[in-house]
């Protein structure tokens, strides 16, 4: 496996960890830690998208990057 790989399948990882825990119920939707899970898991798997060049999850997972990061901002914003 490439380096490219690698990051691709660190970042759905972390996605498909964060999915299972939810569906698990260990963790709530609108968690921090799902919340930060989907960052990071989107974020990376965008990374290796675009390292691969490969427009249409470049735009799914940039999208789901940003949407994670206001849904974490509106949750941490709930905290203070």
């Amino acid at each position: 496996m490439t380096k490219t790989d690698w990051t691709g399948a660190v970042g759905v990882t972390l996605l498909l960890v964060a999915f299972f825990l939810n569906l698990t119920g260990k963790i709530g939707k609108e968690s921090f830690a799902y919340l930060f899970l989907n960052v990071l898991g989107a974020g990376i798997a965008c990374l290796a998208s675009v390292l691969l060049r490969y427009w249409p999850f470049i735009i799914l997972e940039g999208c789901w990057t940003l949407v994670s990061v206001l849904g974490l901002g509106v949750a941490l914003r709930k905290r203070l």
